[in-house]
């Protein structure tokens, strides 16, 4: 068993205090410290109480809706973080086409960028003094950082990655970035903004191209709108059909779906509506894809924390095969789901998840004798790092799954709430019993 498996108690604690961390360690980034910046918003409507982009960032929301970075030509950060889609990927395919002639393909599944950017904490691994406790199951796992992997503490150093990622806009250098820069038609803005000598310095200018995008994103209201039925309802503007109330309980049941102790859906302590992460790294034995190309080598494995993309932790064995868990925000708008896009269904994915250990032959290939290869996309020395400790992922085949049809009915229905956009049709009812999310008596705030 991996060493990261935390006991349920200790792992909600640790969640807790990450989630109540990473407020604080995003209110830090305006000074250039931590990962985001937090921006606080009054219950009313986000329509009415957002400000306006500021200059950088209104450039910055050009410089991500411009294809002409890009090698080809035709695609742009909006591109695979499409704003139509929640800042996901606008389609269902594992991997979004990229290149220079957009025939490549990458590695993994386009994440979203949707109200994590401004509360993820920077990467880090908090570990017990002890030796033996790392050993044991009560040794916390790593968290934060963006990417699926971790590997980038700032935004705009994670936007420089596509920049050159031939499987993505597939720029030479930064040379080569510049000068579509000074091309663009917003280049006069940029002379302005950082001053009229910004291109002599190729790789300053690309560095402000970023910073500019950083603050795009982080203040740009539709990143993180809480405009769905589930802010609503903590809002008391609306409250849960009986369907979506079994949703949440199968959800948080820790002896069922178990889901909430990694898709933390308490209020937080300063009255935060919560975001449905951890920030944490999970390996949960997603099956290999055949949709990516990378997998037709046998001898190819995407091991998260430990490679091939990232690499200053790789030496670290118990990492391998540990991806960060996502929001759930919006989560039942996409079409594609895991870090390597094996499943296109949200209902598949829940099946998956239930049903991974009681139905394995559902899921993964058999081998030439007929066994069941489970984990089958990582390395057979590592699979010991997937998580089988955790509810509901410590059942045995044959068992029944913590879910039945029904039951994966309510959740989705649950998830539903999550999605951006929702509209009030009819006041709650008298006497209506709204969900409590939290013990805080603090008044609810959206950052």
């Amino acid at each position: 068993m991996t060493v990261f498996h935390a006991r349920q108690a200790a792992r909600r604690a640790v969640a807790t205090a990450l989630a109540a961390g990473a407020t604080a360690l995003a209110a830090l980034a305006a000074s250039g410290i931590g990962a985001a910046h937090a921006q606080s918003s009054s219950p009313g409507s986000p329509a009415q109480s957002q400000p306006a982009l500021s200059d950088v960032a209104s450039l910055g929301k050009l410089i991500f809706n411009d294809p002409s970075l890009s090698a080809s030509g035709r695609m742009s950060c909006a591109s695979c973080h499409s704003p139509a889609h929640a800042y996901g990927p606008p389609n269902g395919l594992a991997a979004q086409p990229g290149g220079a002639d957009l025939h490549a393909q990458g590695t993994r599944a386009v994440p979203t960028l949707g109200y994590v950017l401004n509360r993820t904490p920077v990467w880090t691994h908090v570990q017990a003094a002890s030796v033996f406790e790392r050993l044991t199951d009560a040794d916390s796992p790593p968290a934060g950082g963006f990417a699926w992997d971790g590997r980038y503490n700032t935004l705009h150093d994670q936007a420089l990655f596509p920049l050159f990622n031939p499987n993505e806009m597939a720029n030479r250098d930064s040379a080569q970035v510049a000068a579509k820069l000074e091309r663009a038609p917003y280049a006069a803005r940029f002379k302005q903004l950082f001053g009229e000598t910004i291109f002599v310095s190729k790789d300053a200018a690309v560095h402000q191209a970023m910073q500019a995008v950083e603050r795009f994103e982080l203040e740009e209201p539709s990143f993180h709108s809480y405009t769905s039925k589930f802010d609503a309802v903590l809002d008391r503007k609306a409250e849960f059909t009986a369907s979506e109330m079994r949703g949440k309980k199968l959800f948080d049941d820790p002896n069922g779906g178990n889901c909430a102790s990694c898709h933390i859906d308490q209020v937080g302590a300063n009255g935060a509506h919560p975001l449905f992460t951890d920030y944490q790294f999970e390996a949960l034995g997603v099956p290999r894809n055949p949709e990516l190309r990378a997998n037709r080598d046998p001898k190819y494995f995407d091991k998260g924390l430990c490679g091939p993309v990232r690499t200053d932790v790789s030496s670290n064995k118990n990492y391998c095969g540990l991806f960060k868990t996502p929001t759930l925000r919006n989560v039942a708008t996409r079409e594609v789901f895991f870090h390597n896009g094996r499943f296109h269904t949200l209902r598949d994915a829940l099946r998956f998840y239930v049903e991974r250990d009681t139905n394995p032959e559902k899921w993964y290939p058999k081998d030439r004798h007929g066994h069941v290869v489970k984990f089958d996309d990582l390395p057979a020395a590592e699979r010991v790092n997937v998580d089988t400790v955790d509810e509901p992922l410590t059942r045995k085949p044959g068992g029944k799954p913590a879910w039945n049809a029904r039951d994966i009915d309510d959740v989705i229905a649950f998830l539903k709430t999550l999605d951006d956009g929702y509209l009030p049709t009819n006041p709650p009812t008298a006497g209506a019993r709204f969900v409590k999310i939290s013990t805080t008596s603090a008044p609810i705030k959206r950052q």
